[in-house]
């Protein structure tokens, strides 16, 4: 069996000929023209039945809303994937970054506070060890 994606893939790529081929009959019709209309009609119809009947299939599938923002811009979805990535790359750099502050002044301050009170960070450091 073909997989669900494949299956509502080839639908809506039937459905949107169907309608490219339904526009081309409408905007030139002659009156001869109304049988291949009704099959053009009755083929939607079937089509979207079909869809309908796909959305059982799709329960437990979960899309983020910025996605339909994309395509509601004309953007490509798969760019929402792109995005993400590299907003997570950079926020990955800038943690990272923090990150590397913070050990720098960890190293600073218990070199400092290693001058001034040597006895007391060597207790620390002792505590340390041992847990």
């Amino acid at each position: 069996m073909a997989d669900k994606f494949e299956v509502l893939e080839e639908n809506l790529e039937q459905f949107i000929e169907t309608v490219r081929r339904l526009g081309i009959i409408v905007s030139d019709f002659p009156p001869q023209g109304q049988n291949v209309l009704n099959q053009k009609v009755n083929s939607m119809i079937t089509t979207l039945k079909e869809i309908e009947n796909c959305k059982s299939a799709f329960a437990d599938v979960q899309i983020p809303l910025e996605v339909f923002d994309y395509i509601d811009a004309g953007k490509n979805p798969q760019l929402y994937t792109k995005d993400c990535i590299e907003k997570a790359l950079m926020k990955n750099e800038l943690v990272k970054g923090k990150t590397d502050v913070y050990r720098k002044f960890r190293k600073e301050l218990m070199s400092q506070l290693t001058t001034i009170f040597p006895e007391q960070i060597s207790e620390y450091k002792k505590i340390r060890e041992e847990s």
